[in-house]
């Protein structure tokens, strides 16, 4: 199977892993291209500078297995070169504090996806969590405008419904749902309902369809029940606005796990979020255990019957299009369209 894959562009749109050289190994043995990696989920603007000058000084400690994505081209150089090529994105807006002007900032440093809301309402709009969804707020509409300018991808993975409905109307570029399912498929309070899909097509936005367990049937679910899920995705959405974004999270602590669902609330398990019945990470299925497990994905989207075209599409080559056009700043777009 791997020698069907090796040619593949295969994007995987969100990981939160440890990040050490075994895993880099991990995804070379599964033939990834391209990782979206989180870098910050409830830092201010300062930690969130640590984390990013950590992830700088990965990269040039790994500088032979990996490289830093700022444009959609360095995800093709990556494949050339048989590098990993890795995203910085952060899953809040949190880093931004109130201070507009630091969207460019850290769109400068090479954060070029940010998620509007995780588990919590901020300045921003509420997420999918809250009990009451205010909509998208003043401020956030500013952000939204400036990420556009910028060539910031938006995130709407964990926000909420009408913040999420504001989002999509307000951005004047496609945003992308980098991780999650629809929720008539799996009903879950983090996955996304038909009126949510249905704006983010006609945004010309991208969904990637999510193996995190607690957003599927568990670990039991099958490959094949998976692989079902796609293609029905890819039936409403259509081909071309549907990706993977696994959410994968391996060899993390249970600390890091408090963190990652509390922030600063860690001692108010009650407030939780959605997966706060279920206290030790996840286990996840025999098929996707690791990021050496991809080729059991395509593998799955062949069985249900899907095309090449369409198999290399959902793998990686809708985020390459995807990315490449929303990372571009939009003096860069204009200067496009000029030329034509």
């Amino acid at each position: 199977m791997k020698n069907q894959t090796q040619d593949m562009i295969i994007i995987d749109a969100l990981e939160l892993s440890n990040w050490d050289r075994d895993f880099l190994l991990l995804l070379k043995e599964g033939g990834v291209t391209c990782v979206h990696a989180c870098c910050g989920l409830w830092e201010n603007a300062r930690e969130t500078l640590t984390k990013v000058g950590n992830w700088h000084r990965f990269f040039k400690d790994n500088e032979d297995l990996v490289l830093p994505v700022h444009k959609g081209a360095d995800i093709l150089t990556a494949k050339r070169l048989g590098k990993i090529g890795i995203i910085l994105g952060t899953q809040n807006t949190s880093a931004l504090e109130d201070e507009l002007a630091l969207v460019s900032v850290f769109n400068q440093l090479g954060v070029k996806i940010m998620q509007l809301t995780y588990n919590n309402q901020n300045l921003i709009g509420s997420s999918c969590y809250e009990e009451r969804d205010s909509g998208l707020s003043r401020f956030g509409k500013l952000v939204i405008e400036e990420m556009n300018r910028v060539g910031m991808v938006i995130d709407l993975s964990h926000v909420g419904e009408k913040t999420s409905l504001d989002a999509i109307a307000a951005s004047s570029r496609p945003v992308a749902i980098t991780h999650a399912n629809p929720d008539w498929i799996y009903p879950s309070s983090r996955n996304k309902s038909k009126e949510i899909l249905t704006a983010l097509r006609g945004n010309g936005g991208m969904i990637g369809v999510c193996a995190y367990p607690h957003l599927i049937n568990g670990h039991q679910t099958t490959l094949e029940e998976f692989c079902q899920m796609i293609v029905e995705t890819v039936e409403f959405m259509g081909i071309d606005h549907v990706g993977i974004g696994t959410d994968l999270t391996l060899n993390m602590s249970d600390e890091f796990l408090a963190w990652m669902r509390m922030g600063r609330w860690t001692h108010n398990v009650e407030y939780g979020a959605g997966s706060k019945d279920n206290p030790s990470w996840p286990k996840w299925p025999e098929w996707f255990e690791t990021p050496a497990d991809f080729p059991n994905i395509a593998q799955g989207l062949y069985q249900q019957g899907m095309s090449k075209d369409d198999v290399y599409a959902v793998m990686g080559g809708n985020w390459l299009k995807f990315f490449d056009e929303g990372f571009k700043a939009e003096k860069e777009l204009a200067k496009c369209v000029s030329l034509i």
